[in-house]
């Protein structure tokens, strides 16, 4: 004789939910429900995870940053305050053209982080030394202060304390690929090379080799600047991970372990507790993305050009006229990928094209805030239009959390955009990073192409 078992409707409560159910599955259920939350509890975000091939990217200023952020009320001015900064990029990325040794003056005292940027955790050495260095799109060598640098923070690599450090002189090929080395016209000596950066900084460093590892990757002989002293405060304190297109770069020195291939998606500046990610190597990059050729300038090879046609405010097509957009290399004129800008900068009379049509869509009074020219009513935000970036082969529609910041009070809404200022003698436009967030940029040397796909990094 079969007999029916009974059974019991208890009603469950999770957090603010109840739900009617059998006593049985309410236990499993809740049984479940506390394994993921222990589980949970358990991560930490900010520990490196040894199970991912892939480099946490962190905002400058997040919680799994170790540098304190400017005493600021809110992280729009903060942003306002890394945009302000955003000049001396420019110059910087004017005179990249200019292979020149430069003199270094030297001093003292302890540099605070005047540019905006995003970091990634490395090891350098044997055993690996952990390093926060800034990512820098446009920048081929890599340098890190080393332990007795004049002017550095006290955080720097200890070459004494790696079995796998060695020493680089004149005679390497590593040394005249390196943007402002310094060699006696005969004999032998270390390879020293000198350069500015960030527009008011500068350093002295000699180059080396070592180990450096990138999440589960080790690179062995990695040439980098060992900083021996800098001066000004946009110097990274912990270093910097070139990823230019130059034969010294990250990439180029992998060789065959990325072919050429990386990519990254930034997070948003407000991702306090989160992070991105920078994929190194053609594997789980996305399989659907769009591409734009990456065009080459053999007078500025670290950077990389893409070739921007035009540039639409909502359904108009703002009229610029082509050579104010054209890639020239003699000149240097065109548009680049910045990973170290923080607002897109355009030539002045590109700039005030799209302003014009922007301010005439939105239709009400404008005001300013720090470095954006054109704020409005919050409350209008509604009707402001989408700005699309026309690459060959390519339209980008930014978001609006990409196209538009608002003030601290959240009264305003601003066009996070702004025009080259007047005292850089610069042709070039920057695409910067908070318009690429929350973007997936890859780059493929290998074929000359940058992908760009949607994809929330947080």
């Amino acid at each position: 004789m079969h007999t029916q078992q009974q059974s019991y409707l208890v009603r469950c409560s999770f957090s603010s939910e109840s739900i009617v159910m059998d006593l049985p599955h309410c236990a499993a259920t809740f049984f479940l429900f506390a394994l993921l939350f222990s589980t949970t509890k358990a991560v930490d975000p900010c520990a490196t995870q040894s199970d991912n091939s892939d480099l946490s990217v962190i905002p400058i200023y997040s919680k799994c940053s170790p540098f304190v952020p400017p005493k600021q009320d809110s992280w729009v001015n903060t942003v306002i305050t890394m945009a302000s900064k955003d000049p001396e990029r420019l110059t910087y990325l004017s005179t990249l053209a200019d292979q020149k040794t430069t003199s270094v003056p030297i001093a003292p005292g302890q540099q605070v982080l005047k540019i905006a940027n995003y970091v990634v955790r490395v090891k350098l050495g044997t055993p690996g030394q952990q390093m926060f260095m800034v990512l820098d799109t446009s920048n081929d060598a890599a340098w890190v202060p080393c332990s007795g640098c004049t002017g550095c923070s006290s955080t720097t690599f200890l070459p004494n304390a790696s079995t796998t450090i060695g020493s680089l002189d004149c005679s390497g090929a590593q040394c005249s690929q390196v943007r402002g080395f310094s060699c006696p016209a005969t004999g032998s000596s270390a390879c020293l090379f000198n350069q500015s950066y960030g527009g008011d900084s500068s350093l002295t460093a000699t180059l080396v080799q070592d180990a450096i590892t990138l999440a589960n990757d080790v690179i062995a002989g990695f040439t980098f600047g060992c900083i021996n002293a800098v001066s000004g405060g946009s110097i990274p304190p912990q270093g910097l991970l070139g990823l230019g297109r130059g034969p010294i770069s990250l990439i180029s020195q992998a060789g065959a372990m990325y072919s050429g291939v990386f990519s990254y998606c930034l997070p948003s500046f407000k991702s306090y507790y989160f992070s991105g990610s920078l994929k190194l190597g053609p594997v789980g990059q996305p399989k659907s993305i769009r591409t734009t050729p990456l065009l080459r300038n053999p007078h500025r090879p670290s950077l990389y050009y893409v070739n921007l046609t035009g540039v639409s405010v909502g359904r108009i097509k703002v009229p610029i006229p082509s050579e104010q957009l054209v890639f020239d290399p003699n000149t240097g004129a065109g548009t680049i990928i910045d990973s170290g800008t923080v607002i897109t900068r355009f030539v002045q009379p590109v700039y005030n094209a799209i302003r014009d049509e922007f301010r005439k869509q939105v239709n009400g009074p404008i005001s300013s805030l720090g470095a954006f020219d054109t704020c409005f009513a919050a409350t209008n935000e509604a009707v402001a239009p989408a700005i699309t970036l026309h690459f060959e082969g390519l339209n980008l529609v930014l978001p609006m959390e990409n196209s538009l910041i608002h003030s601290s009070s959240g009264s305003l809404a601003c066009l996070s955009m702004a025009a080259a200022p007047n005292n850089v003698n610069s042709v070039l436009n920057v695409i910067a990073n908070l318009q690429q967030q929350n973007l997936r940029i890859m780059f493929d040397t290998t074929n000359s192409r940058l992908g760009i796909a949607r994809e929330l990094c947080n």
